[in-house]
């Protein structure tokens, strides 16, 4: 099996079909991260995750190895997240996404107890992360859920590692907040 480097090298010489093992590899764990980043909005992580490999597309020239492709592809989901917030000012009118209560997941019989509470834990989960700062959210998000290490959260993001362990420790202790918070109430 080919490296990601390896694909993305041969995709700057033209083999699309080098994106299209990108994509299989990539999409659903993308799409994960993207919908954690976009508030639980699975529409527009969809989305998301595909205008990344549309930019990934467009801009394979810009990738150099030997840097790590996996880094590379999350810093462009990143970017793009930010530029959702930044135009026209989203992030402050954006809310979560309604809930159809009679979709079959909420009225299916079969549905026990425990699924049901490792929903609404879910939920709030991501409720909590909803509520971070940008900076710390998408370092939580990347460490917790896509399991990068610390130095490759750095290169993602483009910041010092210092930076990185400080917004790992700082988003943890706002999240252990606000769930023992919303716990209490």
């Amino acid at each position: 099996m080919q490296t990601d480097e390896a694909l993305a090298a041969a995709l700057q010489r033209g083999d699309t079909e080098a994106l299209d093992l990108l994509v299989s590899r990539h999409y659903d764990a993308l799409t994960g991260y993207c919908f954690r980043l976009l508030h639980g909005d699975r529409a527009l992580a969809q989305d998301m995750a595909q205008e990344t490999f549309l930019r990934v597309l467009r801009s394979i020239e810009q990738y150099r190895p030997p840097r790590p492709f996996k880094p590379w592809l999350y810093a462009i989901a990143t970017h793009l997240a930010r530029d959702h917030y930044s135009r026209a000012d989203t992030r402050r009118t954006a809310s979560m996404p309604d809930v159809d209560e009679t979709h079959p997941i909420f009225i299916d019989a079969d549905l026990n107890d425990d699924r049901l509470m490792a929903q609404d834990e879910a939920r709030e989960v991501i409720d909590a992360l909803a509520a971070l700062p940008d900076a710390q959210r998408e370092v939580l998000i990347l460490y917790f859920y896509q399991d990068l290490p610390l130095m490759t959260i750095a290169e993602t993001l483009d910041i010092p590692l210092g930076t990185v362990k400080s917004r790992l420790y700082h988003g943890v202790a706002r999240l252990r907040e606000r769930m023992l918070s919303d716990e209490r109430r």
